[in-house]
């Protein structure tokens, strides 16, 4: 991952509301699974669509490479830029949405909706239609049969890098998690099936999410895990999800969403990009996700990215459940100060952050006093080494929410580093917005080489530096 970018398999997570995209396996290979015809997200009527993990990545990008590719035709002179390429495309499917064009730029005092709230006597209230021999379905995740078949139809057809070595590998308890959080509402994992054999062939859900917009508290939700199975890609169902995703969130009430892309669409916030730090330097050198470089060795590497046998800072340890309104207090006013962030309640971040096998890690620092001064957490997300004698399984995780009041924040997170080693992950991954920047190079992350950019769907308001994003997406 220190080599490619592992922000393309990771771009797109969410649809209608946040699509949330992390790096898995290279460098920063942009999960792009593309059904979409332009890439499109909405949240608002039933136009809205908003470009989810279908990989959505995989979506995203394969349509943006289309109109990429209509746009050269027309553009002999070489773009200098992704945004300035964009700009160039038609973008059919988002120039009917209510998202900014590229390169519009809102003044703070103007910040809001595109589009006002529409009354519910105007919103759709019937289904989209499918093509023929599909039919619409509610996947209940508590229910393990059905909770095997959304993660069967992810496994074999979810986000991949670019190389096809490398496909996330979302486990059942992380789905449960992931799809769960507090006000989750069932009508909002929807599934396509075939109609005969009921095989379950396509897939998109929205989560409910407060966030902060600058100045601003609107309720949201991120789109999440759109996913349409790669013999249907051309049937331009992703579309069509995306629209009834939209749909549904909007007769809650709910016209806002908040998704990432590693593509470049109409009405980006922010652009961050993926940072990866090697844990496991000969297994990721032998599963190509990373590379020796000229003037180096295998052994040299090993060398330069061991870590101590132990953790240094003293207290530092597991959350436990007695620290979490602590916890909770310390990340909450740490949120404040950047300008797109969630607005958690304590039973959320307790959801979200608690620990939680093999889906979540969190830690604090205790002080002599049993003050808790510091708090820090990652995700774990494997992904699936694809046709390798060896290696089947990449560990892989990612940074999470963190806030430091005491501890500088390069010395919580390399005892974090020293945690994830000891429990054999191969790569730490973390994005450059927050406070990152303090600890990436300072403690040998790599560059990824691609971006990770954030939109808010019928919503505008200033560009914002990757250093006033604090979102952070499963």
């Amino acid at each position: 991952m220190a080599d490619k970018d592992q922000s393309k398999e990771n771009d797109t997570n969410s649809t209608a509301s946040s699509t949330t995209a992390k790096p898995s396996n290279k460098k920063s290979k942009n999960k792009v699974a593309t059904d979409a015809p332009d890439g499109n997200t909405s949240t608002t009527n039933e136009n809205n669509a908003t470009p989810s993990l279908d990989s959505v990545q995989d979506m995203l990008k394969k349509l943006a490479l289309v109109e990429q590719a209509s746009a050269a035709g027309n553009n002999r002179s070489a773009p200098k830029s992704d945004e300035e390429a964009a700009s160039r495309q038609e973008w059919k499917f988002w120039h009917t949405q209510p998202v900014p064009t590229i390169g519009t730029k809102t003044a703070s005092e103007n910040s809001g909706p595109v589009e006002e709230n529409k009354p519910m006597e105007e919103l759709r209230q019937e289904p989209y239609k499918l093509p023929d021999g599909f039919s619409w379905d509610e996947i209940d995740v508590l229910n393990e049969d059905e909770l095997k078949e959304l993660y069967v139809l992810l496994n074999e057809n979810y986000v991949e890098d670019d190389d096809n070595m490398f496909r996330f590998d979302y486990s059942m308890p992380f789905l449960r998690w992931a799809l769960c959080a507090p006000g989750w509402i069932r009508k909002w994992h929807a599934a396509v099936r075939v109609t005969k054999s009921r095989k379950m062939v396509g897939f998109i859900s929205a989560v409910p999410i407060k966030m902060k917009v600058y100045e601003k508290e609107v309720p949201m939700v991120e789109i999440n895990f759109l996913c349409v199975h790669k013999k249907l890609r051309l049937k331009r169902m992703a579309p069509v999800l995306i629209k009834e995703i939209t749909r549904r969130v909007n007769l809650e009430g709910i016209f806002q969403a908040v998704y990432t892309a590693g593509v470049v669409l109409p009405g980006i916030v922010s652009k961050c990009r993926y940072w990866h730090r090697s844990l496991n330097v000969k297994k990721l050198v032998s599963v190509q996700f990373s590379h020796v470089g000229r003037n180096m060795t295998l052994q040299r590497m090993q060398k330069l990215y061991r870590l101590p046998e132990t953790t240094q800072i003293k207290g530092f340890r597991e959350m436990r459940h007695a620290d979490i309104p602590r916890a909770f207090a310390l990340l909450s006013q740490y949120l404040k100060k950047f300008d797109l962030s969630p607005v958690f309640t304590q039973e959320e971040f307790e959801y979200l952050c608690q620990n939680r096998p093999n889906i979540v890690s969190s830690f604090v620092v205790e002080q002599e006093d049993g003050e808790i001064t510091d708090f820090i957490s990652y995700y774990h997300l494997s992904s699936t080494i694809m046709n390798h004698p060896q290696y089947k399984t990449l560990n892989a995780c990612y940074m999470y929410y963190h806030a430091a009041s005491r501890t500088p924040l390069p010395e919580l997170v390399n005892d974090c580093l020293v945690q994830a080693h000891l429990n054999d992950f191969d790569v730490f991954n973390a994005l450059d917005l927050m406070d990152n920047k303090e600890f990436l190079e300072k403690l040998k992350f790599g560059v990824g080489d691609g971006n990770l950019q954030y939109y808010i769907y019928n919503w505008k308001c200033p560009q914002m530096n990757p250093e006033k994003v604090a979102l952070l997406l499963q």
